[in-house]
């Protein structure tokens, strides 16, 4: 799913109505009094997430949204009808911000959930509100509030179980092919995925237990990329919500120039600290638990290396899952584990909501 994660636009509620100066005049009924009715109030600009929608795609082609405005008050204690709210649709996980100052206006990560975003202007009231003993003839009525516009910058961090995180051609989108209907652009260049793609991959005892979990492909980063190389930080911000990131390495950094296995731990670790300087820079920036996050570390395209070198490799990092996404090698054990993982980080926030709940009370 190609997914469209920004958009700003202008949003204005809805003017008050003015309220009525009206007066009583009918036969027989001398000095009737003021009877003029109330504004109706200005409609509200409302953000509404729902699940069916998985982009901001239409934000992109519409960039002015505006509530109604309400109508005025009428003699005879007539009231103005309220203007009509403006309810914008957004995916679920999207983030509002006030463009000029960057604040967080609202985040929306449920279905059905709502955020009034701007409140219309209240009516005015009509003169019937201002008589008194001493002004029986009130010849005044308040004047509606005026609406209120505002630029807003529109944020949508998918809402993903799992994050694949690793270097351009790790095989993120490959194996996301494998373990889900997901149907990314592959191919053996840098920054094939040029946009984050959601897969949903189901566990082995599925039929048992219906147990399944969302994985985000999120597109490759470089050295550099927090300060915007590459695809910069662009994309970052989409693994803030995942619970589980998984560390996609190519098998080729591993090799000597001869094709041989460097059979020293030092070399993955010096990849694993560029991605994960990156992502300490991003995060200091914006979130301070990101790498608190659960880690599996992966090694991919292990078809590549004879039987001897994949012996070679699984001695030298034991605690790694290696896999083949074009063989289908050992995805059952990547999905097992991320599985395992992601029910334990559930397990765990489940604790944690208790124990707030038990703490209020």
């Amino acid at each position: 799913m190609k997914i469209v994660d920004y958009a700003k636009i202008l949003i204005e509620s809805g003017s008050g109505g003015n309220g009525c100066i009206s007066f009583r005049r009918e036969k027989y009924v001398p000095k009737g009094g003021p009877n003029g009715g109330d504004g109706g109030k200005g409609g509200d600009v409302i953000f509404q997430a729902t699940s069916t929608l998985s982009t901001l795609i239409d934000l992109n082609y519409r960039k002015k949204y505006k509530a109604g405005r309400g109508m005025h008050g009428q003699g005879g204690n007539k009231n103005g009808k309220n203007g009509k709210d403006c309810i914008i649709k957004v995916p679920c996980g999207t983030v509002i911000k006030n463009s000029e100052t960057g604040e967080v206006i609202a985040e929306l990560l449920k279905d059905g959930e709502q955020s009034v975003v701007l409140k219309g202007g209240k009516g005015g009231r009509g003169n019937t509100h201002f008589k008194s003993s001493t002004n029986r003839t009130p010849r005044y009525a308040e004047k509606g509030e005026p609406g209120k516009s505002l630029v807003v910058e529109i944020e949508l961090k998918l809402i993903a179980d799992i994050g694949l995180v690793g270097f351009p051609n790790a095989g993120k989108s490959t194996l996301i092919s494998k373990i889900s209907s997901a149907k990314p652009k592959i191919a053996d260049y840098p920054f094939t995925t040029l946009s984050p793609v959601l897969g949903i991959v189901k566990s082995s005892d599925y039929e048992s237990s219906g147990f399944s979990f969302v994985v985000a492909d999120i597109p490759g980063i470089i050295e550099g990329a927090s300060q915007g190389k590459g695809l910069g930080i662009k994309f970052l911000k989409h693994i803030e919500r995942t619970k589980v990131l998984v560390f996609l390495f190519d098998v080729a950094l591993l090799l000597s120039e001869k094709g041989e296995l460097i059979e020293d731990k030092k070399q993955l670790q010096k990849y694993y600290k560029i991605l994960e300087n990156e992502l300490k820079t991003y995060s200091e920036q914006t979130f301070s638990k990101l790498l608190r996050k659960p880690q599996i570390i992966c090694i991919t395209k292990i078809d590549t290396l004879s039987a001897s070198q994949k012996k070679k490799l699984q001695n030298l990092y034991p605690d790694v899952i290696c896999i083949s996404a074009v063989k289908g090698e050992n995805l059952d054990k990547l999905i097992y584990k991320m599985q395992e993982t992601l029910i334990k980080e559930r397990n765990k926030e489940n604790k944690q909501k208790e124990n707030k709940i038990l703490n209020s009370e």
